[in-house]
C-alpha cells in the first residue's frame, strides 16, 4: 500500500455502509474521494447490525430513504455489484397498544401515498405469517412485503469495491486526528499517517461522530447507546419466508439467519456510552418476552451474541446536512439504528450535497442546526 494522497477533492472519515456508499456515489460522479477508516471498514456499527431493510417509518423522509435504498438493494448485484443476500421477506410489526395502532395506520397511509405496499393486518393474519407468533394481547399489526433484511458485511464490500474500481482511495487503519479551518473553510484533514489537503469533509463517522465534528468546530448530537443481539442454534423446520417480526410494544424482534433465527432487543435502562460487552440483565429482559410473544422459541440454545452501537440523536431522527460553518463540512451520521437500511440512499444525497445540487430525496429537516429551536421531528417507528 502506498501512502496517502497528498491532497483530495473529497475526504470520507468513516468506512460504515453510509461511508462507503457515500465515496461510491462520488466516485461515480466523477469525485476525487479518499475515504479513512480507523478500523476496517464496516467494523463499528454496520457490521454488529441486524442487516434489516424496510421503508415502514412515520416520517415521509425516512420512508423515502428506505424505499430508495430497498430499490438499490435490489438492484445491487448490477450496482455497483456483489452477492448481498437479500431476503424481501417482509417486516412485521405486531401492535398490542391503541396509540400503537393508531399511529401506524397513519403511518401506512403515508406510506402508500409515497409508493410503499404497506397494509394493516388482524392478529390471525399476522399469526399465520409469522407461525412462532402467540396473538394474546395484540390488537393489529402492520406489513410491507417489500421489506426484509440482507447482510451488512456485504454491503460495505461491495460499494468498496466499486468506489475502487470508479477510483476512489480507501483507507484502513488510519484513524483522523483532527480537521483544519483556514479562513472559514475545511483546509486539511490530519492522521497519525500524515496531513491530506482537501476543501470537503464529510463526516460518515457513527457514534464517534461528535467528536470528529468537535475537531472542525462543528456540533453533532450524537451520544452511542449500546444493542445487543444474539443467534439462536439451528432452527428445525424454520418456516421459508418467515418475515422479519417486531414486537412494537418490547421492541423484541426476530429473524431467520441461515438455519437459525437472529433475536434481539432494547434494553430500556440502558446508558449512553461505549460500552460492547453483553450481560445477563438483558438477557433475563430478553426471556420473559420470548417466553410471552414467541414461547417456542424460549428454549432454543444461543450459538453466539454481540453488541454494537447505536447512534443516536435526541429525536432519533438522523443527522444529514451541510454545516453552516465552516464551509466545505457535510456530515451524515445519528441514524439511531436507521443507517444501515438508509445507506444507499444517503449516500447518493451526500453526493449531491458535496456537488452542491438538490438531493434526490429533500433532507432539510434533518439538518443538525434543527436543534437549536422547537423543530425536532421524532419517528415513531423505531426498533
Amino acid at each position: 500500500m502506498t501512502g496517502l494522497p497528498r491532497r483530495a477533492d473529497v475526504v470520507v472519515v468513516g468506512g460504515g455502509v453510509v461511508g462507503v456508499s457515500t465515496a461510491f456515489h462520488l466516485a461515480e460522479a466523477g469525485v476525487d474521494v479518499l475515504l479513512l477508516e480507523r478500523d476496517e471498514l464496516g467494523s463499528g456499527s454496520t457490521s454488529k447490525a441486524a442487516g434489516g431493510v424496510r421503508a415502514q417509518f412515520s416520517d415521509p423522509v425516512n420512508i423515502e430513504l428506505g424505499r430508495r435504498s430497498l430499490r438499490a438493494f435490489e438492484d445491487f448485484a448490477r450496482r455497483p455489484g456483489g452477492e448481498i443476500d437479500l431476503k424481501q421477506h417482509g417486516y412485521l410489526f405486531l401492535l398490542s397498544d391503541p396509540a400503537d395502532v393508531a399511529a401506524f395506520e397513519d403511518g401506512v397511509r403515508v406510506q402508500n401515498e409515497l409508493g410503499v405496499p404497506s397494509t394493516m393486518l388482524t392478529v390471525a393474519e399476522a399469526c399465520a405469517l409469522s407461525p412462532y407468533v402467540v396473538g394474546d394481547g395484540l390488537l393489529a399489526a402492520a406489513f410491507s412485503p417489500t421489506d426484509g433484511h440482507c447482510t451488512p458485511e456485504a454491503v460495505v464490500q461491495g460499494y468498496a469495491q466499486g468506489a475502487r474500481r470508479l477510483g476512489a482511495v480507501l483507507r484502513r487503519h488510519c484513524a483522523v486526528t483532527g480537521i483544519d479551518v483556514r479562513d472559514g473553510r475545511i483546509g486539511a484533514v490530519r492522521t497519525a499517517d500524515g496531513e491530506v489537503e482537501t476543501s470537503t469533509v464529510v463526516c460518515a463517522a457513527g457514534a464517534w461522530s461528535a467528536e470528529v465534528g468537535a475537531m472542525a468546530g462543528v456540533e453533532l448530537p450524537v451520544r452511542p447507546l449500546r444493542r445487543q443481539i444474539l443467534v439462536t442454534e439451528p432452527v428445525a423446520d424454520l418456516p421459508p419466508r418467515l418475515p422479519f417480526t417486531i414486537d412494537f410494544a418490547t421492541s423484541f424482534y426476530f429473524h431467520d439467519e441461515g438455519p437459525a433465527l437472529l433475536v434481539g432487543m432494547s434494553d430500556p435502562d440502558e446508558e449512553h456510552g461505549f460500552r460492547l460487552g453483553t450481560d445477563g440483565r438483558w438477557l433475563a429482559r430478553l426471556s420473559e418476552a420470548v417466553s410471552r410473544r414467541a414461547p417456542r422459541l424460549a428454549d432454543l440454545g444461543v450459538a453466539h451474541r454481540w453488541a454494537g452501537l447505536y447512534e443516536v440523536t435526541p429525536d432519533h431522527n438522523a443527522l444529514v446536512g451541510t454545516a453552516g460553518s465552516p464551509a466545505g463540512f457535510h456530515y451524515a451520521t445519528g441514524f439511531s439504528g436507521h443507517g444501515f437500511l438508509q445507506g444507499p440512499a444517503v449516500g447518493e444525497v451526500v453526493r449531491d450535497l458535496v456537488l452542491g445540487r438538490p438531493p434526490v430525496v429533500d433532507v432539510s429537516g434533518l439538518d443538525a442546526r434543527r436543534f437549536a429551536g422547537a423543530a425536532t421531528r421524532p419517528e415513531h417507528n423505531c426498533v
